[in-house]
Order: structure tokens, then C-alpha cells, then sequence
């Protein structure tokens, strides 16, 4: 027994198949649309729901021979662009019809948590670290049906800052690892970025100001005799980077100085980010808690993870008729029921 799942939250286009009973998986397989996106430094909504239009179909003529296994037809519905999401959801509710399959609408968040464990048995309580796409949160994860949001950004998210600052230096998109691989060639210490709400006692997240001291610095360079060099950008790529994680640390070690979790993980495409992880297992190490990361093939947006909350769901009977289902582009509650 199976369930095939859909994402199309943002620019990848991906499908996976689920075996019910041991969360195997059974086949996966994600097209990026990076490369077409590049060209503009970010993503541009209409052009990835025409490119989910033309890679989703390839992708489910490859899983026809599961067909006569599935159970489910699982689909992310929130939150995401609004008109990417569509299509996966149009195509979700054609296959519950065309199959006569019940379908599961998945909350794109809680598949980041649940990218933890692909394949393997589900581990909660847990304190999770979300950094993905324009969401920095941090979640108390009690259960499937019991994940409260108790920290988040006022505003820009950790990995969208990575994204602007590549775009302000024309390094190119995603900035997440153009901008980690020049500040390996940088030195993290030569440009003195103010740490956002370093002095605020409250458990929250700012890039703004960030954003916008890089953007001053590099209009400095830009104006300056010699102009900006490649050294400038691998040195201003390894100062923002140092500044942005150190926002993030103080922050947690606030939390863990109340009360240190006895499970804590970083989930999302942003917590590739090497420099990160490394302060993460620091912490964790010094506090004698459970650090738990996602494989890297996971962090970014795949169908993988939306298929293993959908199994949990599955088994609760938690279901949805076609009729009801529709796309959201955020979630505000702060409570995931």
C-alpha cells in the first residue's frame, strides 16, 4: 500500500511514492527550476506554474506502474505561491478523481519537519529550527497535529536575506550556496555587520536592517577609487553570513538558557548552510541535546518529505473531499492543528 505525493510550492517540481506500512521510499524524483529562475535572480511566479505545467506530467508518467498500489493521492496545499501551488493541487484532485483515491492535503511546513524522517519512525517531542524560503520560526513539535510557532521573523527570512545579498553583489540565485561558497574564500571579520536585535531580550528574528547594512557597504565599495573587488565580495559574503548565524545563535541560546530541549533539529533549505549546522552542533554539544539534521537531498522542497507526513496522515484518516481543498500562500495560525 501506497501514496503518491505532490510538490509545488515554489520552483521544484517533484513526485514521490510512499509505502504505507514501513515509510520506505518507493520512488522519488524532483526537476529544479534554478537554471530558468536565474536569469531574473529570483523566482517569478508565473514562469514556475507554466514549468510545473510541463515537468509534473513527466514526472507521473514515470509512476503509472505503482498505480494499482496506491491508497492516496497526498498534495501540498499551503503554504506557497498561489499559482504554483494550483498545479499540483489540479493535478492531485484529476488523480483522486481518475483513481477513485481519497486525498491528503499536506502542510508544506510540517513536511519540513517531517523531511527528518524520511524512512524512518517519527521522533517528537521536538524543538525545530525552520529556515526556509521566506520562513524563520522556531516550533515546539509536539506531535502531527500539535506544532506551536513560538519564535519568528518580523520580517525577511534568514535564507531570503542570502538571496538578496547574492542578488545586490550579481552573484547569482539561489544566494543560499553562491554566497556560503564565496565566504569560504572571505575574511568573516572584516567588515563589522550590526547583529539584528542583538540588545532585544525577546526570542525573535530581523533581516532587514542586515539586508540593508550590506546593501550601504557595497554602495561604499561600488563609489570607492578602486571600485569592488572579487576579494571585496568573498570578504562582504563572509562578514553577512558570520553576522546572520550569529543572529540566529543568540537567539537559541536564549531559549536554551530558559530551558534547554531535549531534542532540537534544523530543517529547510537554508539549514544546508555548512556554518550553521556547525554552531548548531556546538550548542547542542554544550547543552547535552539531540541535534537532528535533515540529508542535505532533503532540506530543499521535494515530495519525499510531503509523503511521510501524508503516511501519519493516512493513518489517522485524515482525509479531504475534493471540493474543500484549496491553496493558501501563508499560514498564520500559530498553532498547526
Amino acid at each position: 500500500r501506497m501514496i503518491l505525493s505532490i510538490e509545488s510550492s515554489c520552483d521544484d517540481s517533484s513526485i514521490a511514492i510512499t509505502e504505507i506500512k514501513t515509510n520506505k521510499l518507493i520512488y522519488h524524483k524532483k526537476i529544479s527550476q534554478e537554471l530558468q529562475h536565474s536569469i531574473y535572480g529570483g523566482v517569478v511566479p508565473e514562469l514556475a506554474a507554466r514549468l510545473h505545467i510541463e515537468a509534473l506530467p513527466k514526472i507521473l508518467e514515470e509512476c503509472k506502474e505503482y498505480f494499482p498500489f496506491l491508497k492516496a493521492i497526498a498534495v501540498t496545499n499551503a503554504p506557497g505561491l498561489s499559482v504554483t501551488l494550483t498545479e499540483g493541487v489540479t493535478m492531485a484532485k484529476a488523480l483522486s478523481i481518475s483513481l477513485n483515491l481519497p486525498l491528503i492535503a499536506v502542510n508544506h511546513l510540517k513536511g519540513h519537519i517531517y523531511s527528518l524522517f524520511i524512512e524512518k519512525d517519527e521522533i517528537l517531542p521536538m524543538t525545530v529550527l525552520l529556515v526556509s524560503g521566506g520562513h524563520t520560526q522556531i516550533i515546539e513539535a509536539n506531535s502531527l497535529y500539535d506544532m506551536k510557532v513560538i519564535a519568528s521573523t518580523m520580517d525577511d527570512s534568514f535564507g531570503e536575506s542570502f538571496d538578496k545579498v547574492s542578488k545586490m553583489m550579481h552573484l547569482g540565485y539561489p544566494g543560499g550556496p553562491v554566497v556560503q561558497e564565496y565566504a569560504l574564500k572571505g575574511d568573516m571579520n572584516r567588515f563589522d555587520l550590526p547583529v539584528p536585535l542583538s540588545q532585544s531580550p525577546k526570542i525573535e528574528f530581523s533581516y532587514s536592517g542586515l539586508k540593508n547594512a550590506v546593501r550601504m557597504q557595497i554602495e561604499k565599495l561600488e563609489n570607492s577609487e578602486d571600485g569592488i573587488m572579487q576579494q571585496d565580495k568573498y570578504d562582504l559574503c563572509a562578514s553577512f553570513q558570520k553576522t546572520a548565524v550569529l543572529h540566529i545563535m543568540q537567539k537559541l541560546k536564549k531559549l536554551f538558557k530558559q530551558k534547554a530541549p531535549k531534542n532540537f533539529a534544523i530543517v529547510g533549505g537554508a539549514s544546508a548552510n555548512i556554518h550553521l549546522r556547525a554552531q548548531l552542533e556546538e550548542l547542542c554539544k554544550k547543552s547535552n541535546t539531540n541535534l537532528y539534521l535533515s540529508e542535505l537531498k532533503y532540506c530543499s522542497d521535494n515530495a519525499a518529505m510531503i509523503g511521510r507526513v501524508a503516511v501519519e496522515q493516512y493513518k489517522q484518516n485524515d482525509f479531504i473531499r475534493i471540493q474543500d481543498i484549496d491553496v493558501q500562500s501563508r499560514i498564520k495560525e500559530l498553532v498547526w492543528a
